[in-house]
């Protein structure tokens, strides 16, 4: 609405009382209040125009300008000029018959005041034509304020002053007289009286209680938010000093290996020297890192050698089994899908592929179309170890080994191997032999009864390796250690040190003159022993991450670890 409004507005309160007027401009909520006229400026202040409260507030440009509106400033000098102009009471008006919606027209039989805009509220507040309610039921007709007064006299709806307190009396002021003098109520009037009092004191007793309260909530919810806050710093002091606790205990583990790989390396300087005079040592037998094998998306956990095709196969964290070549090209030749979870343990017989799985399941696969030919649901927990043996295929989980009957790429299940502490990370076949390694405990059975014929006590935790050479049988346990048993006696004659982690995978390797074991650790590390005199003869230092899985195949080492990588060592 702009100025041409103003001028409205002059015209409408100018005319004969008789005029119609167009009252809708004048009348609406607070179109033309004394603070309701407002000067926008364009961006560049060259113009200003003055609208209408209700037009600033829904106009998204100058309507003359079209120019985008800056911050509204009050203009005062022209809502004083509207303030000043003369209209009639709209107590005093009524729609014009037949007229457009909010046209009215002066009613000579109603209010003939004409009045000010800017004092338009104070009179219509107290204006005697203002319609009003009676205030004994809402029933009664529709009133003015001057008539009030004299329908109270004569309303028949006049409720007994002690309506509040049950009684049901309603009348006018004549049988309002006489039904008091009757009225129970009137007699303990000075009673109920007090009793209101006295209940008004304890609602204010009460309100009060209600603000005491409601302050008291408010001072604990900023007691508890600052106690929130104090937490919260607390909380991020005891993250940054757990970081700083864990970089320095990190900080100090690598310290300690490279002390310890230092320690050893000298110790094996030592050895070679010794055996160069005893005339026992063969540089032929340094083992080098020829070669890495790189195509898996998350940490490898076990590997297994394909002598008849040179193949090496790799079981992932990606559920993934990858095919190698290791004679001529060492590229991945396939990639293996059929498992949910991680591959965990893998093992071979004949032209059969068996993986175990995360997933509780073990797939054959046909290595000569390299496609999955069966699927079983194994165990209730996931495949921790695979080893086959006179055509039966053992599994390893929580508690239990399974032994299945190998029919062509059906899997039977032949018996249940119970009484296990813990987790079976580890089995090795051997001479008819079966040896499970779980928490502190090395089994073996007699694969053809199927019975336990001798249990090995061990130390350093659950035991995550075997392996077993001629004349003994070795376990790498959680805590770092290698422990090694005289096969015949089952007699325990030393126990390896130098790792600074888990001890995950064995690994060995028979030579005619001599015989090697291979371990793999937690501690990134790889290391060769010499099983003459059980000492430590080389450690392999090239992954990025723990080494998890060992296999050996034509005098070749390969080493899975969790960094996803495999890598080949030659002598």
């Amino acid at each position: 609405m702009q100025n041409n409004d103003t001028a409205q507005v002059a015209m409408a309160t100018s005319g004969r009382s008789d005029s119609a007027i167009s009252v809708r401009s004048l009348h609406s909520e607070s179109t033309f209040s004394a603070r309701s006229a407002f000067s926008l400026h364009s961006p560049d202040d060259e113009e200003q125009h003055t609208f209408c409260h209700k037009c600033v507030l829904t106009a998204d440009s100058c309507s003359v300008d079209q120019m985008k509106l800056n911050p509204v400033v009050s203009n005062i000098a022209v809502a004083e000029q509207i303030a000043e102009l003369i209209i009639h009471c709209k107590y005093g008006c009524c729609p014009v018959p037949g007229g457009p919606p909010g046209i009215l027209q002066v009613d000579a039989g109603r209010c003939p005041t004409t009045i000010k805009l800017g004092q338009r509220r104070d009179h219509e507040s107290t204006c005697s034509y203002r319609p009003v309610q009676c205030p004994n039921n809402p029933e009664c007709p529709p009133l003015v304020q001057m008539d009030l007064e004299a329908h109270l006299q004569e309303c028949k709806h006049v409720k007994c002053p002690y309506s509040k307190f049950g009684c049901e009396f309603v009348g006018n002021d004549e049988t309002m007289a006489t039904h008091l003098s009757v009225c129970r109520f009137e007699g303990v009037k000075d009673f109920l009286r007090r009793s209101e009092e006295r209940s008004g004191e304890l609602h204010a007793v009460l309100a009060q209680r209600e603000q005491e309260l409601a302050f008291l909530r408010s001072t604990l919810g900023r007691l508890a938010e600052s106690l929130e806050q104090v937490e919260k710093r607390v909380e991020t002091r005891l993250d940054v000093m757990h970081e700083n606790q864990s970089k320095l205990s990190e900080d100090f583990m690598e310290f300690r290996r490279d002390t310890t790989v230092l320690s050893d390396e000298i110790s094996h300087i030592n050895a070679r020297l010794n055996m160069g005079v005893l005339g026992s040592y063969d540089p032929q037998q340094i083992f080098k890192c020829k070669g890495t094998f790189v195509g898996h998306q998350g940490p490898v956990w076990c590997l297994c050698v394909y002598l008849a095709g040179d193949l090496l196969f790799s079981g992932s964290s990606d559920k993934t089994i990858k095919v190698w070549d290791t004679c001529t090209t060492y590229k991945c030749q396939r990639t293996l899908d059929g498992h949910d979870g991680i591959v965990l343990a893998l093992c071979i017989q004949g032209a059969q592929l068996f993986s175990g799985s995360a997933d509780y399941t073990i797939i054959v696969w046909d290595i000569s179309t390299l496609q999955k030919v069966n699927s079983i649901r194994a165990h209730s927990n996931p495949v921790c170890t695979l080893v086959v043996a006179n055509n039966l295929l053992f599994s390893g989980s929580l508690k239990t080994i399974r032994v299945w009957n190998i029919d062509g790429s059906e899997l039977k299940l032949k018996k249940e191997l119970t009484e296990l502490n813990h987790w079976v990370r580890a089995l090795v076949a051997s001479q008819n032999k079966l040896y499970s390694g779980s928490y502190q405990t090395i089994k073996i059975w007699d694969i053809r009864s199927l019975e336990c014929v001798h249990v090995l006590e061990t130390s350093g935790g659950s035991v995550y390796s075997i392996a077993v050479t001629n004349h003994h049988i070795i376990c790498g346990t959680y805590e770092n250690v290698i422990h090694v048993w005289e096969l015949q006696r089952k007699e325990r004659v030393r126990t390896l040190t130098g790792h600074v982690g888990t001890v995950y995978a064995l690994a060995v390797m028979a030579m005619p003159d001599q015989t090697k074991v291979f371990s793999a650790s937690y501690d990134r590390s790889l290391r060769v022993w010499s099983m003459d005199n059980m000492i430590c003869t080389q450690t392999l230092l090239r992954h990025q991450g723990s080494v998890t899985a060992l296999a050996i195949s034509r005098g070749r080492l390969f080493s899975g670890a969790v960094d996803s990588t495999v890598k080949v060592w030659t002598s």
